[in-house]
This record gives structure tokens, sequence and C-alpha cells, in this order.
């Protein structure tokens, strides 16, 4: 019936796009719109800024990007994609010579309507700020002349520009652009209120533990209040950058979810298709009162006129219920992705790691593994593309495929336990049994003739001998025996890793994994230039706490499934870099001078809450009540002396995988200075003088309580209790002479 079904098939999508790969972003864009064709959409949503890639930062400012971003539209028009499809396409446009975010519509071979992005993302990871300016004319359409490479294809010589939306023959359809759907006031509220039935939004949204939860939530909310259609695409890639794009692309209706993307896959092209009743929507938002009345006094939002109808028949697609992984799986699975997409886009064969045996180096060690567990089943699943990387990457004929995960694992990742006199029985069998469950080609060496021979050039030279504490020596001494074995294991990774491939007879360099997490960044616990430094770092940017939690769940998963893991996590963590003597056994909380524990709350307040040491202090006083505040003074004002001392070794930290809110990396995420002022001195004096108070303050109530006397707080009470009795006596009173 006319007035009980209106069904329109759409499709959006996850792409693993490329900053600056025009040809590779094209064919992806090509083949998502050749499928949402052949399940029988007549509407596509891509990524953010599909066509140039998210990530090319300042590549924007050049006119080359712009051009090879028309280009490809060109090619897209010239073909048949998008005949009877209204294509929806991310790129940056310049209108009146500035830079504006859009997203580009076209159909059978012509430009419709060309949308700017109205809010612009710039905190956190993002910059769009630098490179592009928000669209301010609300509900104001200009004229756009196209370029003539266009106009020559189209025969159109200008199309809207600005911030409208297109009435079809059927339906009316608008867009939002990722940031957008996160600001208060997001444009799918006055688009919903006009009358808008289906709401798009390309999206270059980054992976970050739980944020999907809030991404599905802004989401379902959007769309349970304003009723309506709502189509969400994503990037699914490292395109370049420290962040991993996941994907998930959703469509919604009427707060109802009918179809979700993956959030962390092999594939370069995944398309979700679903069809939906537009006459749900019109029935939805009509039942709703109070959206009514809004809607009846809203803003006209101009439309721009497309002679296209988007319904046509079909079978309605049903509810499916949300996939969101925990956050042991994300841990895992985002990294590991993250790792593939590095590797197959660098042209290397591999990755070299490290493995200490410790929880850091293990846990890098187990999502290599997950990464070639992931790859192996996207192979047995008959993904040509992973296959076809997996040939070039591992050296397997054309005939050939790998026939497990440790396989394929043996052949691209290399692990080196770095040994020393320093080292334990215990972390070299962990190393070595954790590299046959993964599979990796292991290797176990000792590094003291390196470090013995720098030691001597030392000691030839000033005729001294180098002592460890232990042993008598200074706290310089000892420091410098440290940092030379963890320096010569920095150079060591990278002379096997340069060299490893040649002595089996192949081309190519490894790349080297790094394997300090977050706290110890923010806390300077790492020796600048030692294996903290590689080419890129999985855990950069995960605490130790999850870590832990994390190798635990990899220990038992059965996906994942390396038991050894369980006895890894367990183990007190140590650099094992001192002589083991008598009593004394190095940990790393003893050498830090503070717990892991107590870092994550630092970090959480310095970054997350955006705290100084005043603040903190104020604010843990409270949370930490088992402590004193002078106990919690010492606390804050250690952790910002060696935060301050220890900052400039962010400046040079391995690019490493964006997870938290509370990352230190230093290159876009957490600008601060590294040349600090240690003593911080007056906000240190601050606190001294807030400590100073509550001490005396608490000198005070103890005296007048052994005293037998009131204290302040006591005397407050009782003057309000005596108030309380005075007021009603005077309220009795007045009733009295009024009933006289």
């Amino acid at each position: 019936s006319l007035f009980t079904m209106k069904l329109i098939t759409v499709a959006t999508c996850n792409l693993a796009q490329w900053a600056l790969d025009f040809e590779g972003n094209f064919h992806r864009i090509a083949e998502s719109i050749r499928q949402a064709k052949a399940k029988g959409a007549r509407y596509r949503v891509g990524p953010e800024l599909e066509v140039s890639g998210y990530g090319c930062e300042d590549h924007f400012l050049e006119g080359d990007t712009f051009l090879h971003c028309w280009e490809v539209i060109v090619r897209l028009l010239e073909s048949d994609l998008t005949d009877n499809i209204l294509c929806d396409i991310g790129m940056p446009v310049m209108h009146r010579n500035v830079r504006y975010n859009c997203r580009v519509f076209l159909l059978n071979r012509k430009v419709v309507f060309i949308r700017p992005k109205l809010a612009l993302a710039n905190d956190g990871n993002y910059r769009e700020g630098r490179w592009f300016v928000a669209w301010t004319h609300r509900f104001q359409l200009h004229d756009f002349y196209l370029p003539s490479l266009i106009s020559n294809i189209t025969k159109q010589k200008k199309v809207p520009f600005g911030d409208g939306c297109i009435a079809l023959t059927d339906t009316v359809l608008g867009c939002e652009t990722c940031e957008e759907l996160w600001t208060p006031n997001s444009p799918h509220i006055p688009l919903s209120l006009d009358g808008v039935e289906i709401i798009s939004n390309g999206s270059g949204s980054h992976h970050q533990l739980g944020k999907l939860n809030t991404r599905l939530d802004l989401i379902k909310s959007a769309t349970s209040k304003s009723g309506g259609i709502y189509l969400y695409a994503n990037h699914q890639c490292c395109d370049g950058s420290r962040i991993y794009f996941d994907g998930c692309c959703l469509i919604s209706q009427d707060g109802r979810v009918y179809g979700q993307g993956t959030q962390f896959s092999m594939n370069d092209v995944e398309v979700v298709v679903a069809t939906l009743n537009l006459i749900d929507t019109r029935v939805y938002r009509a039942s709703i009162n109070s959206r009514n009345i809004q809607a009846s006094q809203a803003t006209t939002v101009p439309r721009v006129d497309c002679d296209f109808a988007l319904s046509g028949p079909g079978v309605p697609s049903k509810p499916v219920q949300t996939k969101i992984h925990n956050s042991m799986e994300e841990i895992g699975f985002g990294p590991a992705c993250w790792l593939w997409d590095y590797l197959r886009r660098s042209g290397m064969p591999g990755y070299f790691l490290p493995l200490s045996g410790g929880a850091d180096s293990s846990a890098t060690c187990a999502i290599v593994g997950i990464m070639c567990k992931l790859v192996f089943k996207a192979v047995s699943e008959g993904n040509q593309t992973v296959l076809d990387d997996v040939r070039r990457i591992a050296g397997y004929k054309e005939d050939e495929q790998p026939a497990s995960a440790e396989e394929l694992c043996n052949r691209i990742f290399v692990t080196c336990y770095m040994g020393t006199v320093n080292s334990s029985d215990e972390t070299r069998d962990r190393a070595k049994l954790l590299a046959d469950q993964v599979g990796s080609h292991h290797i176990s060496l000792e590094i003291d003739p390196v470090t013995k021979g720098l030691v001597d050039i030392f000691q030839n030279t000033f005729h001294k001998e180098l002592k460890f504490k232990v042993h008598g020596g200074s706290y310089t001494e000892n420091i410098a025996l440290q940092n030379i074995q963890a320096r010569s294991r920095m150079v060591l990774a990278y002379f096997l890793a340069q060299t490893y491939m040649w002595t089996e007879g192949r081309n190519g360099t490894l790349l080297v994994l790094g394997s300090a997490n977050v706290q110890e960044a923010l806390r300077g616990y790492m020796t600048k230039y030692d294996c903290s430094s590689a080419d890129v770092n999985p855990i950069g940017g995960i605490s130790k706490l999850d870590l832990r939690l994390f190798l635990n769940w990899a220990s038992a998963d059965p996906f994942v499934n390396y038991p050894v893991l369980a006895s890894v996590a367990s183990a007190t963590p140590t650099a094992e870099l001192e002589p083991t003597t008598g009593g004394h056994v190095q940990t790393d909380e003893e050498d830090m001078g503070m717990t892991y524990e107590e870092l994550e709350v630092f970090g959480r307040l310095r970054k997350c809450e955006h705290c100084g040491p005043y603040s903190m202090f104020s604010k843990l006083i409270f949370e930490w009540d088992h402590l004193t505040p002078d106990v919690v003074a010492e606390k804050v004002k250690k952790f910002f002396k060696f935060y301050a001392i220890n900052r400039h070794k962010m400046t040079v930290l391995t690019p490493a995988y964006h997870a938290e809110s509370y990352s230190p990396d230093d290159n876009r995420f957490d600008l601060r200075p590294f040349l600090y002022n240690p003593k911080w001195t007056w906000q240190f004096e601050k606190i001294d003088k807030k400590v100073q108070e509550m001490k005396n303050r608490k000198e005070t109530v103890e005296a007048k309580t052994e005293r037998h006397e009131k204290t302040d707080e006591e005397e407050l009470a009782e003057l309000l209790k005596k108030v309380g009795e005075l007021t009603v006596k005077i309220q009795n009173k007045k009733q009295n002479t009024f009933a006289q």
C-alpha cells in the first residue's frame, strides 16, 4: 500500500583508504559503489575525505591534492558507476579560494550538490582547523563554479554549495560529517525537524578503547529522539599515522540498528546494505507530539531539487543486534590490524622484536601473533587482496599460501632475547616458550661482549672503573651501566633487523617493534634510544594495568590461546639491568618510586582532567583519603618532578598506536613543552601551604577536643540549631497573634 510501504535500499561502507594513494583510493571507492549497486542500493555514502585519504595533513595545503581529487571524480563520472545511484563522496574542495572539507553528491554522471563541513574537529588527534575552514553560512547556498575538467564532462557550469539538503522525488536527504554528530547542536536536529528523512555521516573516526559505545549511543539517540534513517560510514585502516580508523559502518532507523559493519577487519572494502520503509519513519515522527510542535516552527533548510527516486521493490530488513568488542579484544585486534596495514603498505618483509620475556614485549609479541591469526583467517575465507599481500610480503609463490598462522608468523616475525649476566632463566624461558606458541623465528643471544667493549673503552680512556650501586658505585655509575646495556640492545636490534633477511637469502629489512607502555613514557622510565626506540610501537598508548589484563585474556581466549602469557602477567616487572645480590632484586616500581596504579591516576588527571600540580593534589587528597595530605603532596610533587625532567624523551618517542585519551604522545596528541623547570617553585609552594593549612586545622581540632572545647564545625552546628529554634518561636508567635 502507498501509505504503509515505501521501501528504499541504501548502502554505507568501511574503506581502507590511504593518504595520497589516489589510484588505490579510486579503486576502493569504485568497488564499494559496484557492491552497493549489486545489492540493489540507490544511495551510497562513503567515509570522510575518502578520495584523498583523511590523513594528508599539510598536503591539504597543496594545490596538487585538490587537483588529483577532482581527477578521481572525473574517472567516476566518465564511467557508469554513478548511473542510477546517488553517490555521496568525501573530498576537499576549494570554494572562492577557501579550503573546505566537503561531501560531493554525484548522480547519473552529474554533480548534484556540494555540502561543506559545518564543525571541524580541532582537539585530541585532530587539527582540521589547520587545513580547512568551517562553513558558517547556516542554511545558505552559494553557486559553486565547477572546474573545467568536470564541466567539460557534465556540461554543467555551476552547482549548489553550502548548508542544504537534497529533495528527491520520494524523500529528502541531508548529511552531517563526523565531528558534527558529536556537537551539542548537531545538524541532524534541524534537518530532521524540517522533514529530512535520511541523514548520512561520512566519518573519519579513530579507534580508542570504549569509544564505539559512545558512537553507537549518539547514532541511536539521534534517530530515536528525532526519528529518521541514519547512515554512518568510516575508514577502516592505518592511513599513514598513529591512529587506526575502526570502521563499524552502521545503518539505523528510528532508534534501531539494521546493519553494522566490522570494527576490526582485513577487508579493504566492506559494504553494508539495508532496505527500509520510509513510512515507518513518517509514522514514528508524527506520533511524537512534542517533536511535532518543534518541527512546525523549524527553520527551513534549503532544498536542492533532484529528479530521482530512492524507493523501489524489496524486502524490508530486520533489526540486528549490535556487536561491541570488550576492551581486551580491542587491545588485541585494533593494534594487530594497524600493524598489518603498516607492514603491507611499508613494503617491508616483516617485523623484528627484542623479546625480554617481560609483560610489555610479550604483549607486543602476542599482538603480532594475533595479526597473523587474523591474516590467516582472511586468507582461509578467500580474501584475495590479503592473499596477494601475504605472498608478496612473506615470499610465497603464486600457487602457495600459508598452512597456518604460525607458519606465516615464522616467515614475517623474528623475536630475539638479548641476555646479559643480569638476565634470569625465568625471562629467558618465558621468551622462548612464547615465541614457540606464537610461531616466530626466535633467536637467543648474549650482549655482554658488546657492553664490555664499550665499558672497556671508557675505562681505558679515563682510567676509572665503573661500579653498580650494589657493588658500591654511585648513582651516576649505576645508571650509566644500566643505560649502556639498554642502548646496546637497540643498536643490535637494528643491526639484526637489517641483516636477518640476507641470512635467509631474501631481500629487505625488518621493521623494529618497540614495547614501552604509556605509564613508563609518562614517567620517563626508559632509556633514551634504548629498545623503546623503534619503527613503531603497538602498545605505546596502552596502560600497564590494561596490558596485564590483556595478557591474562590472551592466555585463555580460544582464538588467541597463548598460555604462557598467564605466567608473564603474574611476574614482577623488572628491567634486569642490575646484578641480583643478596636480598636485592631490581623492580620497575621500586626504580620509579611509584606504582603503576598511581601512575595511571596521575596520567588520567594530568591529561583527561587537565590538572596541573596544585589541582591534582587538591583532587587526590579526597580520592586518596587513606593517605595524609603531606604523603599525597610528596607523591604528586615526585610525579611532576620526574615528568618534567623526562619530558624531552617524548620528542623522540617511537610512533605508537593511539589507544587511550591519556596518551603522552608529543607529536600531535599531547602538546607540551619539553624543557620544564622541574622545581615547579610556585606550584609546589602552593601545595606546601595547603598541606600546612590542613595540618594546622587538624591540630586546632585535636587541641580543642583534648580541652573538651567545641570545634568550629560544632560551634557552627550549634549556632544553626539555635537560629532554627528561634525561627520556630517567631513563627509560632506570629500565628498566635494572627489567631487572636
